[in-house]
């Protein structure tokens, strides 16, 4: 998947929150997709999301929190070694107190905090505030 899509998908979703919008439609849809939602619904940005038909273009329902101020997917995927993990977020991210950089790992698809947990490093997909 390219991650001009996964971009867009979470463009419409930042949009969508600042019109006020409870629900968005993301089509067409990743398996990608799905993760980087999972951790945005694990860390409470999202309330619940919904797949349809998964296995053809597919489509994603997301009911919307009313907490995201900002979300990318970064188009150039860096390599980041666990030990530099604190240094990237604290360089991305606007505040230490809240945001996440999301990371694709051996593991999966982790934020940041739970890749120091573990201790692995990964590319990093994006991050959201």
């Amino acid at each position: 998947m390219g991650m001009r899509i996964l971009n867009e998908a979470l463009r419409k979703m930042v949009n969508a929150e600042k019109r006020g919008f409870t629900k968005v439609q993301l089509q067409p849809m990743s398996l990608l997709m799905v993760n980087y939602l999972n951790v945005m619904k694990s860390r409470g940005y999202i309330k619940d999301f919904e797949v349809f038909e998964p296995h053809r273009v597919g489509r994603i329902t997301v009911e919307l929190e009313g907490r995201i101020k900002d979300c990318k997917a970064l188009s150039y995927r860096q390599d980041i070694r666990a030990k530099d993990i604190e240094s990237y977020k604290s360089r991305i991210l606007p505040t230490r107190q809240w945001g996440y950089v999301v990371i694709t790992t051996t593991n999966g698809v982790l934020d940041h905090e739970e890749a120091q947990r573990q201790n692995v490093g990964g590319r990093v997909l994006g991050y959201f505030y």
